[in-house]
């Protein structure tokens, strides 16, 4: 069928594995294993469910008549009874005690938590994995000096690995932004219809705990250790715009990485991949657009804006629950993972297969350094007995000649050229040119990235081995 709209996250950008957890299959399963959940939570707390139920629902928890939940949707205007419904067709003896007690977002709520957090570690993971291609990377080119901008202006240099780091920064920061939710995320548990648990009081005959016990009971079945302390009918929405706001953090780092790449790329200093039979242009086949980068920067964009949609959610939820935020969080909380899970896809890819021009990024530098170098020169001719004032402001002067040759007239920079040619400070050529290598201007930009990746992205990767199978977890320094 191609005569209907289909969403570009699905059928070009997201991962099978991402896909997957926000599936029809998964959600609709999930909400079975809740249901056999709480039944099983209530038949050990005495209320009159049979083991037989909970096997027959064990049984069929993985066999959804899909024609037949769109069939009474239809007919009930309601998901979840549909579900039940289904869900009680292939077990009829179970039919009677499903949802016993529940309200519909005891599935629909719980069942986003369980979602969004498996999400989580499969975000984290690839996280994982970028920070080890980076590291690499920063790693080989740790003492490669280049050209440092400020302004996008030659500033003092840098090193191509120390760049690096920056972009490991940002989402080592990202790394425990998502930590910190897992461990914080809550299961919503079986709250009710306004989060008195009343119906459950009355299940169990006025026994609180309980009552209490229930929610633990399913949250350990579910594999949470915690859940929300008090709730109206859903859990705070304030949850998912944590959360995204998580996964905006990530498309910011992504965007800043992807950016930069693509002005490294326009320098012809650093490029992302390009594939032997990879079409650039379709007009200008000499072109090696950064299509790659250009495509974080855009998936990075629609999620930094997707976060506005549940914080303004949250915002205007009313009293115990409205439903103004089902339609809109269906879309914006899955739709931005599945945006950021192409992003760090995109991302691996390019960070694992960088490609380093060091001879362009020397001819940039030996553009520049006549500038950076005169303050070493200025140092040395005072020491020879220069007058530091005048010297400046007669490297100054040559500054300014040489800068209107270079940008007016389109000749090379002759600074060091007139500097020796000066008798003022008196230096040689040859002591002038001493001054041009570029490994005297680096400062500590090998030890700050030997240091940052033993300190900050060794333990990481020591941390999460399962993330990095066949893709290298240690890296030398």
């Amino acid at each position: 069928m191609k005569d209907i709209y289909e969403s570009p996250l699905a059928s070009r950008y997201a991962s099978k594995e991402m896909l997957r957890l926000f599936s029809p299959d998964k959600k609709f399963t999930t909400w079975r294993r809740l249901w056999i959940a709480l039944a099983r939570a209530e038949m050990e707390l005495g209320l009159p469910i049979t083991q037989d139920q909970i096997d027959e629902m064990e049984r069929e928890k993985d066999h959804i008549d899909y024609d037949l939940a769109a069939r009474k949707e239809k007919e009930l205007r309601h998901d979840v009874m549909a579900h039940i419904h289904t869900y009680g067709a292939s077990c009829p003896n179970a039919m009677p005690i499903i949802h016993l007690g529940a309200t519909s977002c005891y599935v629909g709520d719980n069942t986003d938590i369980i979602i969004m957090g498996e999400a989580l570690r499969l975000i984290r993971d690839k996280l994982v994995r970028i920070l080890a291609a980076l590291g690499r990377f920063a790693d080989e080119y740790k003492a490669l000096p280049t050209l440092g901008y400020t302004h996008y202006q030659a500033a003092q240099m840098v090193t191509v690995g120390k760049r690096a780091t920056l972009w490991m920064n940002e989402l080592l920061m990202d790394l425990e932004e998502v930590e910190y939710r897992l461990s914080n995320l809550k299961l919503l548990g079986c709250k009710g219809t306004t989060g008195t648990q009343a119906s459950f009081l009355e299940l169990f005959a006025g026994d609180q705990d309980k009552v209490l016990e229930l929610d633990r009971k399913i949250a350990a079945e579910m594999g949470f250790d915690l859940v929300q302390p008090v709730s109206g009918q859903t859990y705070t929405r304030k949850v998912d715009s944590a959360i995204l706001a998580t996964l905006s953090g990530i498309a910011q780092s992504a965007h800043k990485f992807a950016t930069d790449l693509r002005l490294l790329c326009h320098m012809k200093e650093v490029e992302e991949p390009f594939e032997k039979n990879q079409v650039g242009s379709s007009a200008m086949p000499y072109k090696r657009n950064p299509m790659r980068s250009e495509r974080i920067c855009a998936l990075a964009r629609y999620v930094i804006s997707d976060a506005m949609n549940p914080a303004m959610t949250a915002s205007t939820q009313w009293f115990e629950r409205t439903l103004d935020d089902s339609a809109n969080k269906r879309i914006a909380v899955s739709e931005a993972f599945l945006a950021v899970d192409a992003i760090l896809n995109l991302y691996e890819n390019v960070a694992s297969n960088l490609v380093v021009h060091p001879k362009v990024i020397e001819k940039h530098i030996m553009e520049e350094l006549p500038f950076m170098a005169t303050e070493n020169i200025l140092m040395d001719a005072v020491k020879r007995g220069g007058d530091r004032q005048e010297l400046h402001e007669r490297i100054r002067t040559h500054s300014l000649a040489a800068g209107s040759k270079v940008k007016d007239e389109g000749l090379p920079n002759d600074l060091l050229e007139r500097i020796a040619a000066d008798p003022a400070f008196g230096l040689s050529r040859e002591d002038v040119m001493a001054h041009l290598d570029p490994a005297d201007y680096i400062g500590c930009c090998p030890q700050q990235v030997e240091r940052f990746l033993w300190d900050y992205i060794q333990p990481v990767l020591d941390k999460y081995p399962e993330a990095l199978q066949g893709v290298g977890a240690e890296i030398k320094v």
